[in-house]
């Protein structure tokens, strides 16, 4: 096969544009190769959509279930405070007393002899759906405390979200 020589005087010009430069030499792609088609963009977003629609149940389940791990955490951390107090004063705070007994003196007996000037945490604790946690003591085994959090719908039983949580301090 031989090759085609044509000699052309003066400039030729056609229509494109520069997509890479590699050295003293230019790569170009003519404008009607430049660039998406609308086919290749509603493929692009079906695309998309399909991805997001895959992605998104998964994801809005995860705000509710991060509001369970903080409530265990916080009954943790209420666990702890109530395990102080009983050190610096022999007993855990009453039913009656609460959880506030925690963020403030107690006024009513027991009085605590020691109390902290920074008391033991800074406010009387809610769970994350804003419900005030239940405190009982002694607790359901006779002894400790017993502290719960009714979950989303702040009523006992539940499943998923809306299950109760317990935390038996011993």
């Amino acid at each position: 096969m031989d090759a085609l020589t044509i000699s052309v005087k003066g400039p030729i010009r056609l229509r494109s544009r520069v997509v890479a430069r590699r050295g003293a030499a230019h790569i170009r792609v003519a404008d009607r190769e430049a660039g998406l088609t609308l086919i290749e963009m509603i493929v692009v977003l079906a695309i998309i959509a399909l991805v997001a629609a895959l992605i998104v149940p998964s994801v809005i389940g995860r705000p509710d279930q991060a509001r369970v791990t903080v409530a265990q955490a916080d009954m943790k951390s209420i666990g702890a405070a109530l395990k102080i107090y009983r050190l610096d004063n022999g007993n855990y705070p009453t039913t009656e007393q609460g959880l506030a007994a925690l963020a403030t003196k107690p006024a009513t007996a027991p009085v605590p002899a020691t109390y902290p000037a920074d008391a033991y945490l800074p406010q009387s604790p809610t769970d994350p759906w804003g419900h005030p946690y239940i405190y009982r003591t002694p607790g359901s085994n006779g002894a400790g405390f017993d502290l719960l959090s009714l979950g989303r719908d702040g009523k006992p039983g539940g499943d998923g979200v809306d299950a109760d949580l317990h935390d038996a301090g011993h």
